[in-house]
């Protein structure tokens, strides 16, 4: 990750404002940003990206399968679910107040230049009753094809139960999934090898044209929310993990540090899902059969990060449109933000389309978006680092009160250190 901002400062210092460098050669002239940047960086880096959405659907629909039909008991799986989403919109709740909080203090708004070249279409976003509904997918085939993980997760849910209660056949079923769990695993490790080459290119892509001059008057709005990730991040997250379990919370957060790197290079929580199942269970020590079920449910509604950029951004927003907001909108803002988190995917980028909805609730102008899209690339990155990380506490507090945990694993400074070593040359062989 040092490397790949390193590089792509570099570049941008001898390629500035996006210009090229061409060097002349004997048969032709060599373009510095047509072979690195928009060639090496981009095919290595979009490869990488691909390779881990293509893990995705795959591997939630079979670890949920496998860890919902170990679970004889069904009220068991109620209790766990009712546990995940309410830390869930707990932590959420928390997240938006305390960002609004921050930014009414601060006042990034002030001052700052209302005119700006840049609109933002809004999309109509959907009601909660709509929200709710289109969660049950009325073609599973579909729901794999579009990713559409709310949808996975309900069929995986149900299959999985039905699995459970099938006896003889259910278990004949199940055996194949679990060996079907060990070969998508395999796979994951596979891909884990290449991970250090796809993490570089992308950021040395990503930095040869990002820039501080981009932040102009927005500086005071970036460090707001950046502040207030951070925040969340390394203090909010620690406390509820050590007020709700007793774990030493420096030993999480030295255990998120790889999962963090890849949400923040990838900027989606979708994307990062395989990474942060490999930390929940053989890192942190929850089991799999928890974690197949919260952190892919965390990765489609827990949107901590988004939920921050949003109150930061409606306050901001309103102070460049001289709007006063009352106690009822900001309270309107709180819920809105947090009942849209459920419907926000783990993408890059969908947090902006989130917050048009939320400013249309307390009657903000949606173009006052385009000021901000400029500084949203940065902070995407880092709110998905906080997401990501949100998913895995809740996962170790379920798995803890649950008894799905193993605390010498937790503790083991080396558990789930080591990758996996592929020997490809011994399957040529073979």
């Amino acid at each position: 990750m040092i490397a790949g901002i390193v590089t792509g400062a570099f570049l941008q210092l001898i390629m500035p404002n996006g210009s090229d460098l061409v060097i002349p050669l004997y048969l032709f002239d060599f373009s510095v940003r047509g072979f690195f940047v928009d060639g090496v960086f981009e095919v290595i880096g979009q490869i990488f990206v691909a390779s881990l959405r293509m893990l995705v659907v795959p591997l939630v629909f079979v670890s949920l399968i496998c860890g919902t039909c170990s679970l004889k008991d069904t009220s068991k799986l109620g209790r766990i679910g009712g546990k995940a989403i309410g830390l869930y919109l707990m932590t959420t709740a928390i997240a938006i107040s305390f960002a609004m909080s921050l930014a009414l203090f601060v006042s990034p708004g002030e001052g700052v230049n209302m005119a700006s070249e840049t609109t933002f279409a809004s999309k109509e976003a959907p009601s909660l009753a709509q929200v709710l509904i289109n969660m049950f997918p009325s073609n599973p085939f579909a729901s794999f094809a579009q990713g559409n993980m709310l949808q996975v997760i309900i069929f995986a849910l149900l299959f999985g139960i039905a699995i459970a209660l099938s006896g003889q056949a259910g278990e004949r079923v199940a055996k194949i999934f679990t060996d079907m769990n060990e070969v998508i695993m395999r796979l994951v490790a596979i891909l884990m090898n290449i991970a250090p080459y796809g993490v570089f290119c992308l950021l040395a892509g990503l930095f040869t044209d990002v820039s501080l001059k981009t932040f102009g008057n927005l500086l005071v709005y970036f460090l707001v929310v950046f502040f207030a990730l951070l925040v969340h991040g390394l203090v909010t997250y620690p406390v509820i993990l050590k007020v709700l379990t007793g774990l030493n919370p420096l030993v999480f957060l030295k255990k998120m540090r790889n999962t963090i790197v890849f949400a923040f290079s990838t900027s989606s929580s979708n994307a990062t899902i395989p990474v942060t199942l490999e930390t929940a269970t053989k890192k942190m020590g929850v089991k799999n059969s928890i974690a197949s079920f919260t952190v892919p449910l965390g990765a489609t509604i827990n949107m901590d990060g988004t939920a921050i950029m949003q109150g930061v951004a409606t306050v901001f927003i309103a102070q460049v449109f001289n709007v006063d907001l009352s106690i009822t909108d900001f309270l309107m803002v709180i819920l809105t933000a947090t009942l849209a988190s459920i419907g926000t995917a783990g993408v890059p980028g969908v947090g902006l389309i989130m917050l048009a909805m939320v400013l249309e609730q307390v009657g903000l102008p949606v173009e006052g978006i385009g000021l901000i899209i400029g500084v949203d690339r940065l902070l995407d990155m880092t709110r998905t680092a906080v997401n990501v990380t949100g998913d895995t506490m809740v996962t170790l507090i379920v798995g803890k009160t649950e008894g799905e945990f193993e605390k010498d694993i937790y503790l083991d400074d080396k558990a789930g250190t080591q990758i996996e070593e592929i020997d490809f040359h011994h399957l040529k062989e073979q």
